[in-house]
């Protein structure tokens, strides 16, 4: 499972949904980003991203 910070770009097309830094989910829904974006900033410090299968 790899983790995405904030601004970083995203790698491949697909669903991603954001943790916080106790790995706790911020959203219910998956947000769904292309390749090349930049992943959105999150509300909380030490947040992250991950690709949903």
């Amino acid at each position: 499972m790899q983790k995405f910070r904030s601004g970083e770009n995203v790698p491949e097309s697909g669903n991603y949904k954001a943790y916080d830094k106790y790995g706790e989910s911020q959203e219910e829904q998956q947000t769904y980003l292309e390749r090349g974006q930049k992943f959105p900033p999150l509300q909380h410090s030490g947040g992250y991203w991950i690709k949903e299968n």
